[in-house]
């Protein structure tokens, strides 16, 4: 892997410039989606359509054969972001994973506070399992708050007491909104991207005046036993470090099959630099071997 890459890429995210007043969460919604969204990528078709009564996005790769299909639920402190901004992270997982994938437009604060996000994944999440899908062919994935809220929507499934998906994938989870892991101060000088306080403010919008260390906020203070394998990929240069370890730790301690993979000299979601970062390319293949390889595995299970 190269470290010029790494390199290149700490300063590209440095050089982004900080305005003297913080931009409003429409400036910061643009700017996302003018900086930092990619295309879906080729021989990945794109159709709008709807899902759990909110708009989504699908994106079916021409080599996508089977009944298998992902849910994707984008990342952007669950207020800016959408599934065109992360139509090219979706598609790119769902290409190497030969899968469908459907990505949801869920509700995004501060004009729709918590649980609006976590109704909202559940919602396309039980519309999926309503409509036919065998939750051993469906697999769920997400990036950052969109990790966090992945983990929220099947404890909130668990809880409806619907069945859980065949195996979850997390890219830089969000999962504490209380903000209480070591790395939001220990590495803050190592995060190209973002500062405790930019975390906070996420935060402040998305929660109010609700308990922040509810576990559908924040699911490392939840108890995860029954969720499905769950793959946990992290850059060392994020102060949400330590959001990813402690979920981890928690799925592991709640016996659920857990991999955690943490990227050294790698910043939050660095998957979304695939193409020009070897390390995302090869985060990505991973991945998608996890969700293949778990995809029907009851199937194959001997019986007793």
């Amino acid at each position: 892997m190269s470290r010029q890459q790494r390199d290149a890429l700490d300063a590209l995210l440095r050089s982004v410039p900080r305005g003297e007043t913080p931009p409003t969460v429409e400036e910061q919604r643009s700017g996302f989606a003018a900086g930092v969204g990619r295309p879906a990528p080729d021989g990945v078709a794109t159709r709008r359509t709807v899902l759990g009564g909110r708009p989504a996005l699908e994106l079916i790769p021409a080599e996508a054969s089977g009944p298998g299909r992902l849910l994707f639920l984008h990342g952007g402190g669950y207020v800016i972001g959408s599934p065109d901004t992360h139509a090219g992270l979706a598609g790119e997982l769902a290409r190497r994973a030969g899968l469908r994938a459907v990505s949801v437009d869920y509700r995004l604060a501060p004009e729709h506070s918590f649980p609006a996000a976590v109704d909202d994944g559940l919602a396309a999440y039980r519309e999926l399992l309503d409509a036919g899908t065998d939750p051993r062919d469906l697999v769920i994935a997400g990036d950052s708050a969109g990790g966090g809220l992945s983990i929220a929507t099947l404890l909130a499934a668990r809880e409806a007491g619907l069945p859980q998906p065949a195996a979850v994938v997390t890219f830089s989870p969000w999962a504490d909104l209380t903000l209480t892991g070591g790395s939001m101060r220990s590495k803050e000088d190592a995060d190209p991207i973002f500062t405790a306080s930019d975390v906070r403010a996420y935060a402040d919008l998305y929660a109010g005046t609700a308990d922040r260390a509810h576990p559908l906020a924040s699911p490392v203070f939840a108890d995860l036993t029954g969720l499905p394998p769950l793959l946990v990929q992290v850059g060392s240069n994020e102060v949400l470090l330590d959001d990813a370890v402690r979920l981890a730790g928690r799925a592991g301690a709640d016996d659920v099959d857990v991999t955690l993979e943490i990227g050294a000299g790698l910043p939050h979601v660095y998957q979304l630099n695939y193409g020009r970062l070897d390390e995302a390319d090869a985060a990505l293949d991973r991945a998608a071997r996890f969700l293949t390889t778990h995809l029907g595995a009851d199937r194959l299970a001997p019986a007793h």
